[in-house]
């Protein structure tokens, strides 16, 4: 494994450790005006996998959960005006 490969395997764990709580991340989708089903889109999951991270009911995996984490970063950077 390369350096890069290292480096951008730590910072997928450093996004996922990230990960707001389940009513959080629901607050921030609705701040930034998106649908369940968008989000879904976006990461290449079904609308249901989103239901049921944002109730608390099952936690996003591995590439799901680092790109769940930036997504919800970003967006909240976004409706903050960070």
């Amino acid at each position: 494994m390369s350096k890069d490969q290292l480096l951008a395997v730590v910072e997928e764990v450093r996004t996922a450790k990230a990960l707001p709580t389940p009513k959080l991340a629901r607050a921030i989708r609705e701040a930034a005006g998106l649908s369940q089903g968008r989000i879904a889109d976006a990461l290449g999951v079904s609308r249901v996998a989103v239901y049921r991270w944002e109730g608390g009911f099952r936690k996003p995996r591995r590439k799901s959960r680092a790109a769940y984490a930036a997504l919800l970063l970003a967006l909240s950077a976004e409706v903050n005006g960070s």
